[in-house]
């Protein structure tokens, strides 16, 4: 089993359990949380782009950018009380105020070890 200090990324799923893994132990709900705003000069650049049509790529960046620092918080919270996987992952964004926006990264951190192989 790796260290508490790491979890990988691939153990981490929206899933209620991992194949070939069984669930040993269940440490509770862990969470990642940014919140960011969108700059002046960004809004101007998401207005052009939308005059035009299609994907307003600032935005998108934006919204990536957000969800990925949510979800590292989440596994860092995860393996500091000593999981290696996360069940039942979601994200959540809220608008906190106008132009800003919270973003939610949360699930289940559990412990979890390979299922022997018994033939």
């Amino acid at each position: 089993m790796p260290p508490p200090s790491f979890l990988d990324r691939g153990m981490v799923t929206t899933a209620f359990s991992f194949e070939g893994f069984r669930i040993v132990r269940y440490l509770g709900v862990v969470r990642g949380i940014t919140v960011r705003s969108r700059s002046v000069i960004g809004n101007i650049g998401a207005g052009f782009q939308a005059l035009v049509g299609g994907k307003i790529s600032i935005y998108v960046e934006l919204c990536e950018k957000a969800r990925e620092e949510a979800f590292e918080l989440m596994i860092q919270h995860a393996a500091q009380i000593g999981a290696n996987a996360i069940i039942g992952m979601h994200y959540d964004a809220n608008e906190v105020s106008d132009g800003i926006t919270e973003v939610l990264s949360y699930g289940t951190a559990v412990i979890v070890e390979p299922l022997s192989d018994r033939r």
